[in-house]
């Protein structure tokens, strides 16, 4: 006699599935979640310590009357900070200089930028050595390059003055750095030199993505330059534009050491940036929940015009 016990044994499925795993195996399949949970706490560590709790710090630090040196301790304000802020004219004229300065430092970075990818994309001879040459301002400190361009700028000693004096032009002893309708656009031109590199080397990667057939195949219809830049290229190209626009607008905007080595904000506040702003009412005047609360109104703003930005370009490559 047989005897059978209440319980069916695991086995095969007809088409040939394995048996169904036994809680033993689901433990070890949950032990190497686990585990790879640990390996990843070196790198998450770093950004929670240096980066997320210095943010949530700051941030409620914009709703405090935090000030240095202050024995009487820090207490909450709710919103009066910013109701404060509403009617600084000062910070909403550095804002206006900010944003003055981010869109003609990244709409002219991207135009030179593109230009000199497309001339790079080229076979030409010794191009290596010119896509090696386009890296220096990336290899060096914005301090460094901040010090070489005041040295460029100097009214009198100054390669850019000497070389117009040369020329006999009635500019060679213009003082570019403290003249108040010049010290912005001077400013521009050395944001725009030191900021190109990275966007050339995304736009160059982006046009080696292209493939040659399509541009072969055109050409071979009949289109001109521009119409196979327009049709062809620009296309495949266009998602790699809005992303890198978009981060050097961020960048450009949260410049501070560039601005600060050429002008600390000067002459009479005309190259003050917001970041150079907020940096002064901290560690200046000691005002830190009064300056955190103009990095979380820089931030709110500067999210709200990117969000409007992106969904206009991803609109328009999705019709």
């Amino acid at each position: 006699m047989t005897v059978t016990s209440g319980r069916a044994e695991p086995r095969a499925s007809a088409r040939g599935g394995s048996p169904p795993r036994s809680p033993g195996a689901r433990r070890s399949a949950l032990g190497l979640d686990r585990d790879g949970w640990f390996l990843l706490l070196p790198a998450l560590i770093p950004v929670l310590v240096l980066s997320v709790v210095p943010l949530l710090y700051g941030l409620s630090l914009a709703f405090t009357d935090a000030q240095s040196g202050s024995a009487r301790g820090t207490s909450l304000t709710g919103l009066d900070n910013f109701a404060a802020l509403r009617w600084d004219s000062l910070f909403w004229e550095s804002f206006r200089i900010g944003l003055t300065w981010a869109l003609a430092v990244t709409a002219l970075q991207f135009v030179l930028s593109l230009g000199l990818a497309l001339l790079l994309d080229q076979n030409l001879r010794f191009r290596w050595l010119a896509r090696t040459l386009a890296l220096v301002p990336w290899a060096m400190p914005e301090v460094v390059i901040g010090i070489m361009w005041r040295l460029v700028y100097h009214p009198d000693a100054g390669l850019l003055n000497t070389t117009l004096r040369d020329l006999h032009l009635p500019s060679g002893h213009t003082d570019w750095l403290t003249d108040l309708s010049l010290a912005l656009p001077a400013v521009i031109a050395v944001g725009v030199w030191a900021g190109m590199p990275q966007t050339t080397v995304v736009l160059l990667a982006g046009l080696q993505n292209v493939p040659l057939e399509l541009r072969e195949a055109a050409a071979l219809d009949g289109a001109g330059m521009w119409r196979r830049f327009r049709t062809v290229t620009w296309p495949a190209l266009r998602p790699v534009a809005v992303a890198i626009t978009a981060l050097q607008f961020i960048w450009n905007f949260n410049s501070f050491g560039l601005v600060y080595v050429l002008t600390n904000g000067g002459p009479g506040g005309k190259t003050r940036l917001p970041m150079l702003f907020a940096y002064e009412e901290a560690f200046r005047y000691g005002q830190f929940g009064y300056a955190a609360a103009m990095g979380l109104v820089m931030t709110a703003v500067i999210a709200v015009i990117l969000a409007v930005f992106l969904r206009g370009r991803l609109k328009g490559e999705d019709q």
